[in-house]
């Protein structure tokens, strides 16, 4: 009998057992392929927020343009700046009527001559913004300073947030898969002793005894990292429309083919390794 025969023997005889070890470890890897596709999700909206207008003076009506040419001189000298763009009175119209075409009539109320120009500057560094908006503060010619820290910060911190609880729960999840493959097939290789023994007497090595135990626990783990996944990708289809229009200009989906499958690869190899320690683990606690 080959040990792939062995192996599926082994798991028929005890099914119940078998569906465990699978549950156990296809809820484990959805939470962790869940996690992962959020930590990645909130990394690009970092990125996308963090590469926008950070800072945004709005001028007065009667400001002039060598004024505005003067505060950009100020800029550039005080901090390093990333990018500036003066919006016009003009170019503020076509702004809001390109968000608000899906209303007439606010389009209807609203002309170039009530908008204001502004002023959008991007830094280097994040550091800066609370000079730059101090800068802009100081002109007399500036109706209002608008900028995004507070928003970044806030960001970062739910960032930093869900990337610790994905890996502390992660984490719980892989150890208690890890329990419950050891314990199956411990049960497992405690129950067929006799065999074993006898295997052992005819000659058999501490390898070839152990080695369907291996095949068999990384079978679970496998079996439950692609189910995992597979229901992780499912649930991220069905609410696919949902995020997109909640997001609205923020584009994060579709993920990437790449993204996905690189995903399935890491959860894959590392459900290889816990099936195989959990086995090494039950079977040298258990005798060998």
């Amino acid at each position: 009998m080959t040990q792939k025969n062995t192996v599926l023997k082994h798991m028929r005889r005890s099914p119940y057992q078998s569906l465990a070890a699978i549950f156990m470890t296809t809820i484990t890897f959805f939470i962790v392929s869940v996690f992962a596709l959020v930590v990645l999700g909130a990394h690009s909206m970092l990125a996308f927020f963090e590469s926008r207008p950070q800072v945004t003076a709005f001028f007065k009506d009667d400001t002039l343009s060598s004024e505005v040419e003067t505060l950009k001189s100020t800029l550039a000298s005080t901090v390093q700046l990333d990018n500036t763009k003066y919006i016009s009175k003009d170019d503020a119209l076509e702004i809001y009527k390109s968000q608000n075409s899906d209303n007439p009539l606010l389009l209807e109320m609203v002309t170039a001559d009530i908008l204001p120009a502004s002023l959008e500057v991007s830094a280097k560094n994040a550091s800066d913004l609370e000079t730059i908006a101090a800068v802009m503060q100081k002109q007399n010619f500036v109706e209002e300073v608008v900028f995004q820290k507070d928003v970044i910060d806030t960001l970062r911190k739910w960032v930093t947030g869900i990337r610790t609880t994905g890996i502390a729960l992660s984490s719980l999840l892989i150890l208690a898969s890890l329990a419950t493959i050891v314990i199956i097939l411990g049960l497992k290789f405690t129950a067929r002793k006799t065999e074993i023994n006898t295997l052992s007497l005819l000659g058999a090595t501490s390898w070839y005894i152990r080695s369907p135990f291996v095949s068999e626990g990384m079978i679970y783990g496998i079996t439950g990292a692609i189910l995992g996944w597979g229901f992780s990708y499912l649930t991220l289809l069905y609410l696919t429309p949902n995020i997109v229009s909640f997001l609205g200009d923020i584009t994060l989906l579709p993920v990437p083919i790449w993204v996905i499958m690189s995903l399935l690869g890491a959860q894959v190899l590392l459900a290889s390794l816990i099936g195989a320690l959990a086995s090494l683990i039950a079977t040298r606690r258990y005798g060998r």
